[in-house]
This record gives C-alpha cells, structure tokens and sequence, in this order.
C-alpha cells in the first residue's frame, strides 16, 4: 500500500456557520467546534456542576447549554453580565433563545457533546466507587491528614493532663498505663 502524504489532503478545519435571526439580529452559529473547545466545553461544565462528589444535573443543563451559547455563538458577554450566569442562562432560556441556537447546530454536533458528557459522568462515578479511588483518596489525604496529627502532637502537654493521668492510674488499679 502506497503512502499518501497528509499535506497532500489540504485540509483545514471547516468553520461553516449558520445564521439565525433573533429579534431582529443575526445570530451566527459555528457548524463545528474544534475538538480541544469541545473538551473545555465538557470540562468546565462538569467542573461548574459539582457539588460535593454528586453531578448537579439542573446545573449540567444551564452549563452546558451556556457554554454552547458562549463557543457557538457570535453572542458575547461582559464580565459582569457572566458574574450571573444563572440570570443569562434564564434569560435566554425563556426567551428560547437557547433552542433557537440548537436548531443551528448539527444534531450529531449536539449529541456527541452529550454523549461526552454523560460518559465521563458515568466513568467518574464508577471510579469513586471502586477501592482504587479509596486508596488515591487515602493517599492524597495523607500529608495533610498526618501535618494535623503532628500538630496534637506537639502541642499536646503532658503536664496538663496530670490530673487525668493519675485517675487513669486510679482507674486501672494503681498500675501505670
């Protein structure tokens, strides 16, 4: 089989857009996103969405299609809008701002980012069950688990405790403990 060069291809990543009217704007939306924005996409939402080791999924819903709307759109935000993002995300969300935008996009598009998502939620979940993710937890825990101990320790007086040490001598009948 002969070898083909990949230069030979010139190919370039496809930047296609669609483009909607809202209330009287264009609205541009990205037919693709490259997959390294995809990752962010699905990583940050997931990160934004937990909430003490459990996916939050109201919250999974809003990131996610906020950030669809952020990295597919042509839609911007100031700092101090995206300080609210619950507000954006209801705004939009009532306005169907946000099923406007998924009408433009391709529907293998949308359901590859779900399917992303849902998989890394599944994976992450099995493995916090397993004795693996006990153990890494365990041994992350350690050096800050052992600094609290050392700290009782050294500050622990042993003249303070006189008292109790002499009843638990009392207690254990006269014998040193």
């Amino acid at each position: 089989m002969a070898k083909v060069s990949y230069a030979n291809l010139k190919l370039k990543t496809v930047d296609e857009v669609k483009v909607f009217d809202f209330n009287g704007t264009k609205i541009e939306v990205k037919q693709y996103l490259p997959i390294e924005d995809k990752y962010d996409l699905v990583m940050v939402t997931l990160q934004k969405s937990l909430e003490d080791g459990i996916y939050n999924p109201i919250k999974i819903d809003m990131y996610f299609h906020l950030n669809m709307v952020y990295m597919y759109t042509n839609l911007s935000f100031t700092d101090k809008q995206k300080e609210n993002e619950m507000k954006i995300y209801d705004c939009l969300e009532s306005n169907s701002f946000i099923n406007a935008m998924l009408a433009e996009i391709p529907e293998e598009e949308y359901a590859n980012l779900y399917e992303y998502m849902q998989d890394i939620i599944g994976d992450t979940l099995n493995y916090k069950n397993t004795a693996g993710a006990v153990i890494q937890s365990f041994i992350n825990d350690l050096p800050k688990n052992a600094e609290i101990a050392s700290n009782i320790v050294d500050s622990f007086d042993k003249d303070k405790y006189k008292e109790v040490i002499e009843f638990a001598k009392y207690a254990n009948a006269g014998r040193n403990i």
